[in-house]
């Protein structure tokens, strides 16, 4: 198969003929329909986490056809549509028998833990509880863009943030991950204020529902400027980037008893963010991570994109081929476009 292959950190991507992968006893191999460029994937070339072993094909959003099946599998077929969570369980471990596969113990994660999605076929573990049926009516390509940004933005605003209908909801910064969460937000009747650097990120977050948008780059003070806006502070903030910065507004831009979820990777330098801890502890803070979602929890999800209560088709920016994605992940740090690129040329 055709797969694209990096073997440093940092170093040049390439186009490789390598050996079609083989299902494990209770895994698929999937024909790879699509599969999404995130930012993750920019970390993991970088070399920020240790699970990447090099030789390695990056990928961890996507979709496809079930190609193989491994001889213990008993839920799927050859032929089956299907996606699966960026972060997938093993079934057996404490955290998979609470239901929350999503910080499973000895978790499968294709483009991290073993190759990914890059490629025209890739192996997928503990196929049974970790696969997720695609309706008919759903294509590769708004499958892919489900696997990582929308699924961990809509387990943070649902399930971690419990957002309601009337809420304030900040949304510091408008890539994929935060442009996610602004739609799912506004579909929850929430007030959204987006911010970011760019105008134009801006001006795209309000055509998806953002109430308000702040440039942190033009406000001499973007805390004061939320509060001001929601009249006190937002009821939930999100750090969708992943910055010191970022991490530190969200969190001092909550109102008493209000909700931060840090979900953007804080990688390298920003690892360590300053907390403004006399507030968390004065207002009674709540500060809570959000990592990806389990299957099981895809049907809400796929009803509210049925229902046409979100429409994660309306953030993809662009489709690539393989050799494009080469050249495009490299400057995923530069934060080019509004929307998300899929590849979909193999």
């Amino acid at each position: 198969m055709r797969a694209a292959i990096y073997e440093s950190f940092q170093g040049p991507i390439t186009i490789q003929h390598v050996s079609d992968p083989v299902p494990s006893p209770n895994g698929v191999v999937l024909k790879v329909g699509a599969t999404g460029l995130c930012r993750s994937d920019w970390h993991g070339w970088m070399g920020h986490d240790e699970d990447i072993e090099l030789p390695h094909v990056p990928g961890h959003e996507l979709s496809g056809t079930v190609e193989e099946v491994g001889n213990h599998v008993k839920n799927w077929k050859t032929g089956d549509r299907v996606t699966v969570p960026f972060v997938s369980g093993c079934g057996n471990c404490p955290q998979c028998s609470s239901g929350n596969h999503q910080i499973c113990d000895h978790q499968f994660q294709p483009g991290f833990t073993h190759w990914g999605s890059f490629a025209q076929y890739v192996a997928i573990d503990y196929a049974d509880i970790n696969l997720v049926h695609l309706p008919d009516s759903m294509n590769f390509v708004t499958a892919a863009s489900l696997g990582c940004r929308f699924i961990t933005s809509f387990r943070g605003i649902v399930r971690q943030g419990k957002v309601s209908g009337g809420q304030w909801v900040a949304i510091h910064g408008c890539g994929g991950v935060g442009l996610s969460a602004i739609m799912i937000a506004n579909a929850l009747g929430a007030n959204v204020i987006a911010i970011d650097i760019r105008d134009d990120k801006i001006k795209f977050a309000k055509s998806l529902g953002a109430t308000a948008g702040i440039n942190a780059g033009k406000v001499s003070d973007v805390v004061e400027a939320v509060k001001d806006i929601s009249d006190g502070g937002a009821h939930v903030s999100m750090d969708a980037l992943g910055h010191k910065t970022t991490c530190f507004n969200s969190i001092a831009n909550l109102r008493k008893q209000g909700k931060h979820i840090q979900v953007g990777l804080m990688a390298g330098e920003h690892n360590l963010p300053p907390v403004p801890m006399s507030a968390v502890i004065a207002n009674e803070l709540e500060i809570l991570g959000s990592h990806g979602m389990q299957a099981h929890e895809y049907p809400e999800l796929l009803g509210m994109i049925r229902n046409g209560k979100l429409q994660p088709e309306k953030l993809i920016d662009k489709e690539i081929t393989l050799e494009e994605a080469v050249v495009e992940l490299p400057k995923m740090d530069e934060f080019d476009g509004t929307g998300v690129k899929v590849i979909s040329n193999f």
